[in-house]
């Protein structure tokens, strides 16, 4: 692992990025013991507090582990699907608000990558799974649910459909599609869009989970999206309007 002092880098991002490297690589394994902070200032002739600060940012990443005590130290992490979702729902969250992502775009992505599982759960969702489903659905109809209320509620059920598919690479893909651009979409449309109208869709597509139709899961997503997409265009229009 080397780093080039005369980049201009931090350096504990370049030691970071070094150990991040050999992390991914196999050079370092999972639950390996990386040398000690004097024997990482030694090999990168940097200060500890460099070495500290580099350590920080890999804890920061999950990447590694401390532990204290005599057989302590910094270990290699095995980095779970879902501990990384957090890190995915906060990159796509902060690409779609610092970029020109036009709406439909986003719905465009959000409803093709979630039409993708729609197969996979039909065959594999769980019991567990179609009951979050229904339990999330019975809570968008309750009187005097607040619209933040019925937000997390339509992203917990769009999260179990995305999970019934049985597929981590997919739930981690679709983190970020379904828990950054689901509150945006429901944040643009939610002065206008029916709850009933959704509770329709929602009911479908979970009878549809229930009867292992995938067909008819992906039907009613693409009816989901141009209802959706509608609302949007509805929004806009009577921004628009003179006041």
């Amino acid at each position: 692992m080397k780093i080039d002092p005369q980049k201009p880098a931090d350096l504990s991002a370049q030691i970071a990025q070094a150990i991040r490297d050999a992390i991914v690589s196999g050079k370092l394994i999972v639950d390996e013991r990386l040398p000690s902070e004097a024997e990482l200032s030694d090999q990168f002739n940097v200060s500890r507090p460099t070495v500290r600060e580099a350590l920080k940012r890999l804890a920061a990443q999950s990447l590694i582990r401390t532990q204290r005590g005599a057989t302590g130290g910094a270990f290699v992490n095995r980095l779970g699907f879902e501990d990384a979702y957090t890190q995915q729902i906060t990159t796509s969250t902060l690409l779609l608000s610092m970029n020109a992502v036009s709406f439909d775009t986003a719905c465009e992505a959000r409803y093709a990558l979630e039409r993708a599982c729609a197969p996979l759960s039909a065959h594999r969702r769980t019991a567990d799974q179609l009951a979050t489903m229904r339990a999330e659905i019975f809570r968008q109809a309750q009187p005097g649910l607040t619209d933040e209320a019925f937000c997390a509620s339509d992203v917990a059920f769009h999260r179990a459909l995305v999970d019934g598919a049985g597929n981590p690479v997919l739930s981690y893909q679709l983190a970020g599609a379904v828990e950054a651009m689901q509150p945006l979409m429901n944040m643009i449309t939610f002065t206008a869009r029916s709850r009933e109208e959704i509770i329709v869709l929602h009911t479908q597509i979970a009878d549809a989970l229930e009867n292992r139709d995938g067909d008819r899961v992906d039907a009613t997503l693409v009816k989901l999206e141009n209802y959706t997409r509608k609302l949007a265009q509805d929004v806009a229009q009577q921004r628009r309007k003179p006041a």
